[in-house]
């Protein structure tokens, strides 16, 4: 296996494989769900194959699509959610701009001062303002393209909500000169409206799953819904919210998947 074919030695087809991972991480399924999906199509896939796929696959679909997002605005609207992880709630922490788009997300099985810090630390070192635009959609997904990030994601505003943990790591942030000294931090609860909305749409698709069993696995999967959500927001490049016909193609081709 290749990072230019990322399904070669696989036992299933490649456009089986990514339609499983598809619509896994989009829509609110469960592996037997879509185990009895594929048997209707005359395919004897086991879940617990498809869980396999997943586990591989949604890392690496993270990794393929950072290139192509869009920028972010400069206005962030910080807060965090609990998944559920064998019996035990998790924070998962989560960014958006002003305009509902991903800036960036950390799983952390503690919520204080220093699981804080850490997804600072993460958000500033990656930005959605690398994406190639050089070259048509096209181009660019044929092969995965490897870009230098910035080390800093500029930022003007952070909102956050009464959580003691934030201020430390801002502050924290500004000291190291990570973030400027000119960022403004606002603890003002309804203009996080946004982002709590927004966590919805990860929450709704843990639900089917009934929770995690391992950090590790619920890391991975995050990744995948994440990405997913970003892509149906019309954060990628030349693919447009709601157009399901060129997110599909965008997936084929980013995995070298003929369409």
């Amino acid at each position: 296996m290749t990072d230019q074919y990322p399904f070669k030695w696989r036992h299933f087809q490649s456009d089986i494989i990514l339609l499983c991972v598809r619509w896994y991480l989009r829509s609110a399924l469960s592996y037997r769900d879509l185990e009895e999906m594929m048997r209707e199509r005359g395919l004897r896939v086991d879940h617990t194959t498809i869980y396999r796929w997943v586990q591989h696959d949604a890392p690496d679909l993270e990794k393929r699509c950072r290139p192509h997002l869009k920028a972010t605005n400069d206005s962030w609207r910080v807060d965090e959610t609990y998944i559920k992880i064998k019996g035990t709630w998790t924070s998962l922490y989560r960014a958006v701009d002003s305009q509902g788009q991903t800036l960036e997300f950390l799983l952390s099985p503690t919520r204080d001062a220093e699981a804080a810090k850490r997804f600072f630390h993460k958000a500033l070192h990656i930005t959605a303002d690398s994406a190639p635009q050089a070259h048509p959609i096209e181009e660019q997904v044929t092969k995965p393209t490897v870009v230098a990030l910035p080390t800093t994601l500029t930022s003007r505003v952070i909102n956050v909500d009464k959580n003691a943990a934030y201020p430390k790591a801002i502050a924290e942030r500004k000291a190291i000169g990570a973030l400027a000294t000119s960022v403004e931090l606002r603890q003002v609860k309804y203009l996080n409206t946004l982002v709590e909305q927004d966590h919805r749409c990860i929450k709704r698709l843990v639900k089917p799953g009934m929770g995690f069993f391992s950090f590790e696995t619920a890391r991975r999967t995050l990744q995948g819904y994440e990405t997913m959500h970003m892509l149906r927001k019309g954060q990628v490049h030349s693919v447009g919210k709601g157009d399901i016909k060129k997110q599909v193609t965008f997936l084929a081709r980013l995995f070298g998947v003929a369409v």
